[in-house]
Formats: C-alpha cells, structure tokens, sequence
C-alpha cells in the first residue's frame, strides 16, 4: 500500500486576512457556498422593494379611481341647513348710542381789551401785570382772576353775557345782574330799581372795587369838569332869578309904575334855573364810578374753574387770555339726522366711560331742532368772555362762548343731556359713551329675532316653531303672532289664534336651499 503524503503545511496569514480563509470572507466554509447565499439575499430585498412599490401605487389607485355610484353621491347637494334661534321673555328696549364730552355748561373766553391800558394812561397794547388764578384753580364771586396794565378783571354770576360798560344811568338785565352780583358780596344798592343804575349802585361799586384794592374808573374822565360847569349855571341862573325878583319888587313898590316887563324877567329866569337844574341832576347821574365790560365776567354758576392761562406776568395780552368753565356739569353730543327724532328731551341715559370704566345716569336735556352749521367758527354763537379794544360789544373780544362744546360736530344736531347726579371730577372733559333709551316695553315680553317673523299672502304675521329636530319638516309649526316694538334685531310677538309660543321655544330664522 502506498501511504499519501498530508498537505504540506500552510504558512501563517496575511497580515489582516483571518486563519483558514478561503478569500470568501467566511471562516471555514467552501466558496461556492457563500455566493448562493449572497444571491439569495439580493433576490428577497428586490422582492420586498417591489411589494412595497405595488402596495402604494394601490393606494394611488384607490385614491382616484371611483365608482359611478361614488360620483353620483359626491355631486348630490348636500342637506339644507337650518339657522334657529330662541324665544326670550324680558324687557325690550329701543336705544340709540353716540359719543358725549363731559364739559361744564358754560365754558367761555376772557379776553381784556385796551381799556385798562388807556385808563392807566400806558397807552399801546395792555400787559399782563399779574396772574391771580393759574389753571384747574377755582373763581369764587367778587375774586380777581388776572390784572392787565394794573387794572383788575373779576368775576361775577349772570347768565346774560357783558356786552358793554356798566356806567351810572345805564338800564336793562345787565345792570340787574350787577346789582344781584354786589347785593351777594354785601354791597347793597340802596333804592335804586332793579336794572337802573343809579347812585345806590354806584356806592355798591365803589365799594366793591374798594373791598378789591382798586379804584373805580369814572364813567367819563371829563365828569368833574362837566359837574362844575353844571354847577356853575345853576349858580347863575339861580343869581339871575334873585335880581329878576328883586327888579318886581322894586317895580311894585314904585307905585303904578308897569311891572310886566319885570315879571317877564322873572318868568325868563325861573325858566332858565329850571333847565340849570335839570342839567345839573343830568351831570351828577352820569358821573360817577362804571364797570368796564373788560373788567367783568359773568359766568353761570360758582365755583367756576380756569382751565387755561395763556400769557404770564409781563406778557402782552393775547386774544384768549384765560378760558373759564363754569356752570353745571353737562354731556354735550351730536345726534345725526336720522337718530334726530328718536330722541326726546326727558329720555334716559346711560354714560360710561370706557377709558375709566366710571358710569352715570342721566335725562335728555335738550335736542336741537336745527343742525349746527359746518362753516361755525370761534367768532359764531353769543359772545361770553371780558370786553373788547374798545370795551364793548361781544364779551370776550368776539371768541365767546362755545355752547356746543367738544361733542357736537357740524351738520348734527347739538344734544344736551344732564346727568342725575354730580360727576366724578375724573370725567371732567373726557369722552363718554351715550345709550338713549328711545322707547321700552316696560316689563318682560316675548321676543324674537325680526327675520323670524314672516307674512303670508293671506296677511297673517307667523313663526315656525322648530320640533326637536331642526331640520325635521314634519316636526314644526306655524304660530300667529301679532308683532309689537321692535330694537336691536328683536321684535316684540303675542301668540294669537289659539297659538302656542313660549319661552324657549326654538322658531326658524332662516334656512338655506340646497
């Protein structure tokens, strides 16, 4: 027998390549065996990349490939749909709502002329010498706000404005208002009548600018030299009249002599005596202290409040030196044309104020009956300030009174409404929120949306009362209804006809066809 030789040892692996590798990779296995396996595995990957992609190009497929009876359904209208609402029982009211500024009933601009400069003999254009009330200060009656060219400018209460100096013999309401302004500080004016100035007032005034710390200016600077020379002629015709009867008497005591000639002097010079006199009383009733109309102020109501100084000490006076507010608190607005016969003078208000969150009550003063004019300037409306240059005319120099205030707005109608109780001082000037009440059920009534009440061909007013299910055409029922006051949306319903409506009842407001 011959004995085979054993493989000839194997040298030791190249560096990196594991023992007893074929070059397959696999340890101790043939090559060939390794390769199947390989194979295999690449066939079940693109197996599975292939189930995947079909499953997918399925679910595209589904996705937009419908039946006849799926496109048939897709294109039905769908059902109609049903807007419902419910029936409340509570009180209806009709309200109109617009913006208000809170403001005092009189607000006014005083503006001091070039009276005081002339009477302090400065000539030029009056200064201001000195400021007495600066602005959010409280006037009280008889106080001097501010003093131009050395002359004061005080403030009195009356509701009619200065419109011309106040001298002794002057008539009319102002003069009355005068008085009742120096009877309230105490200075009484003696017997002279209501509205007559005479020398029962013009004690009072000198009194009054005595109280003050000033001097009165005279009605006329030439007063003196008029009541002297006033004087002086009766002085001369009373002469006149002694010798006329000293002449009569010398005439009749001749004994027969004529005496006509003599009592005709004597009738001559009584006559002339006469009209001495009376241009004498004439003189001593006009001279004597006056009020300048830029010296005074009548506002409406006490404590008045200066919201705005314009000028300091030293200054020469610009128009509009100080703005005054005085009077009750009042809300002025503007209704718009077709809001304005909604509302009524006696109405009720609501008033909030967003920006505070304070609210009030409040009563429909009054409604204009005309619309304020859209060209309105400072100048319009009747003037309410101090004085003008020449210490007449409108007060304030012609920039007034604005009784329109910030509510109003040109081409509405000017509403006025007063509040029932004083307001927070914090709603001075502010802007409010206004809610009329126009008109009010009264007590709790049914009511339901307006769109929900419908009138048929033959005249009665219905609702369709919904069942439980809305849109259930079965289930419903038409109620007469007579309908009331309608606000906001609502309209007030009775049931008639035997009817059946109640309180949470659902009724049909609206459904849309499919």
């Amino acid at each position: 027998m011959k004995h085979r030789e054993p493989p000839p040892e194997q040298g030791p692996a190249p560096d990196g390549a594991p023992a007893d590798t074929d070059g397959s990779g696999e340890p101790g296995e043939p090559g060939g065996v390794r390769s199947a396996l390989g194979r295999r595995r690449r066939i079940l990957v693109w197996v599975v990349a292939g189930a995947v992609a079909l499953t997918g190009a399925g679910v595209v497929l589904a996705a937009t490939i419908r039946s006849p009876a799926q496109v048939a359904a897709d294109a039905a209208p769908p059902p109609a749909s049903v807007l419902a609402d419910r029936v409340e029982r509570r009180v209806l009211t009709s309200s109109v709502v617009v913006r208000g500024t809170v403001a005092a009933e009189q607000s006014l601009t005083v503006s001091p002329g070039g009276g005081a400069a002339a009477a302090s003999g400065a000539g030029g254009k009056p200064v201001v010498t000195r400021v007495n009330k600066q602005p959010g200060a409280s006037v009280r009656a008889g106080e001097v706000v501010v003093e131009v060219s050395g002359r004061p400018v005080f403030a009195l209460a009356g509701a009619l404005p200065v419109y011309r100096d106040l001298k002794p013999g002057a008539t009319g309401k102002d003069v009355g208002q005068l008085q009742e302004g120096l009877k309230a500080l105490g200075h009484p004016v003696g017997k002279d009548p209501a509205g007559t100035y005479g020398a029962g007032t013009k004690a009072a005034v000198t009194a009054l600018y005595s109280a003050l710390g000033y001097t009165p200016r005279p009605a006329d600077p030439g007063d003196a030299e008029k009541l002297q020379g006033a004087e002086d002629a009766t002085d001369a015709a009373q002469r006149a009249v002694t010798t006329a009867k000293a002449a009569l008497a010398k005439a009749k005591a001749g004994g027969g002599a004529d005496t006509s000639e003599a009592q005709a002097q004597l009738s001559f010079a009584q006559a002339d005596l006469a009209k001495a006199n009376g241009r004498l009383e004439a003189a001593r009733a006009a001279a004597g202290p006056m009020v300048p109309a830029d010296e005074l102020v009548f506002v409406k109501g006490f404590p008045a409040r200066v919201d705005a100084v314009k000028a300091s000490v030293g200054d020469p006076v610009p128009d509009g030196l100080l703005t005054l507010s005085a009077g009750a608190t009042v809300i002025r607005s503007s209704l718009p044309a077709h809001q304005k016969d909604l509302v009524k003078a006696g109405m009720k208000v609501e008033v909030l104020s967003e920006a505070t969150g304070l609210s009030a009550t409040g009563t429909v003063a009054s409604v204009a009956t005309a619309p304020t004019p859209a060209a309105a300037g400072p100048a319009a409306g009747s003037g309410s300030g101090s004085g003008t240059a020449a210490g007449a005319g409108a007060q304030g120099g012609g920039s007034g009174e604005n009784p329109a205030g910030g509510g109003q707005e040109p081409g509405g109608y000017a509403l006025t409404v007063a509040p029932d109780q004083a307001l927070d001082a914090r709603l001075a000037g502010q802007g409010v929120r206004l809610t009329v009440t126009a008109a009010s059920s009264g007590e709790p009534v049914l009511v339901v949306p307006l769109s929900a009440v419908s009138a048929g061909a033959d005249g009665r007013t219905t609702v369709t009362v919904l069942g439980k299910d809305p849109g259930a055409a079965d289930g419903r029922r038409r109620v007469e209804v007579r309908a009331g006051m309608s606000a906001d949306g609502m309209v007030q319903v009775e049931p008639v006809g035997g009817g059946a409506l109640g309180d949470g009842d659902r009724v049909l407001v609206a459904q849309a066809k499919p």
